[in-house]
């Protein structure tokens, strides 16, 4: 009779937690930029082979380029083409060159975002950029397309590579926003980046399929929930 006592208030608290988290609400949407808001593809991968060329290398076709959205530019450099530190670095330098140059623009806005920023808005749940792209070309983009306006915040690293990391980034904009509980969070990425640096946060992240990661990537990373469409991430916010 005692153990089953133990076992029904057991049963009673797990119900409770359940209950909780069925009826929680993310109060904050943070959004990856490339990949997720914008197919970036074009712009960044006519740069990445502009910088290749200006460092010596004779760069592949675009399509072996994809790697490059998404992470830092500096460690993609070293990753893909095996350079070093300093080689990285400049060239990053020429790839802002043919970036600056109207790179930037060569992207175009996926299909639906529009209309889920303006819901998300409506539904009074702030949007966020959180983007490993330095946000002096990420704020620029946004105004370009006209979506600004449906941002609280841009947070991304400075051109000096300070918050260069995607955890950096969510940071910042956490602290810049007054958010102490992580769990108010909902990280939207489209790669693994994206996922495992808000899980060190504590904050839940979703990724998205509409992008340059594949489901696996996104599952192995930790993504709490996958999303086909932008109109299945609204129902998730307001579920």
């Amino acid at each position: 009779m005692y153990n089953y006592i133990i076992l029904c208030k057991t049963l009673q608290e797990v119900l409770k937690k359940t209950e909780r988290k069925s009826f929680m609400k993310y109060q904050y949407c943070f959004l990856d930029l490339d990949g997720t808001v914008i197919d970036s593809s074009p712009g960044i991968t006519q740069s990445v082979q502009y910088a290749l060329r200006k460092s010596g290398i004779t760069p592949p076709p675009a399509e072996e380029l994809l790697g490059f959205i998404g992470p830092a530019l500096s460690w993609s450099f070293a990753h893909f083409f095996g350079m070093d530190n300093e080689a990285a670095h400049r060239a990053v330098d020429f790839y802002r060159e043919n970036y600056r140059a109207g790179g930037m623009f060569e992207c175009r806005v996926y299909e639906g975002i529009a209309d889920l920023l303006k819901s998300l808005q409506a539904a009074g749940i702030p949007c966020v950029l959180a983007t490993c792209k330095p946000h002096c070309f990420a704020e620029q983009i946004l105004r370009h397309f006209g979506i600004d306006r449906y941002f609280t915040f841009v947070s991304g690293p400075e051109l000096d590579g300070t918050r260069g990391e995607k955890h950096e980034v969510i940071v910042y904009a956490m602290q810049h926003l007054g958010i102490t509980d992580p769990t108010s969070v909902l990280m939207v990425g489209d790669r693994a980046s994206d996922i495992t640096d808000a899980r060190l946060l504590g904050v839940d992240a979703a990724g998205v399929l509409w992008g340059f990661g594949s489901e696996k990537e996104l599952t192995d990373a930790g993504a709490v929930m996958l999303c086909q469409a932008p109109q299945e991430l609204l129902a998730i916010l307001n579920a």
